[in-house]
């Protein structure tokens, strides 16, 4: 786990509920509840990734941050209990309403 900066909580805060409420999906959103219908990232802190607009799930042939090394990275995504993305790839069905 990264330290030294900001806690768990606090980053799912930031990234997740704080959003929700701004945009006025929260409770609906930006949490995980009974009634909620968050979908939830699992986050690996420690994964070295380096941005391409090659391996982001777009359709625009570029990034602002194209070959920025971050650390910190999705590792896994689940929309309405199915996974939709797995160590990067896309596995979930083409065009279902994930939302």
């Amino acid at each position: 786990m990264r330290t030294g900066r900001i806690s768990p909580n606090r980053f799912v805060d930031l990234t997740s509920t704080a959003p929700a409420k701004i945009f006025g999906l929260w409770p609906r959103k930006g949490t995980v509840a009974a009634g909620s219908d968050a979908d939830l990232v699992l986050w690996n802190p420690d994964a070295q990734v380096r941005l391409s607009a090659s391996t982001h799930h777009m359709r625009v042939d570029y990034s602002l941050y194209e070959g920025r090394v971050v650390t910190g990275a999705p590792a896994a995504v689940l929309s309405r209990g199915e996974v939709i993305v797995d160590e990067g790839d896309f596995v979930g069905r083409r065009g279902a309403a994930f939302s």
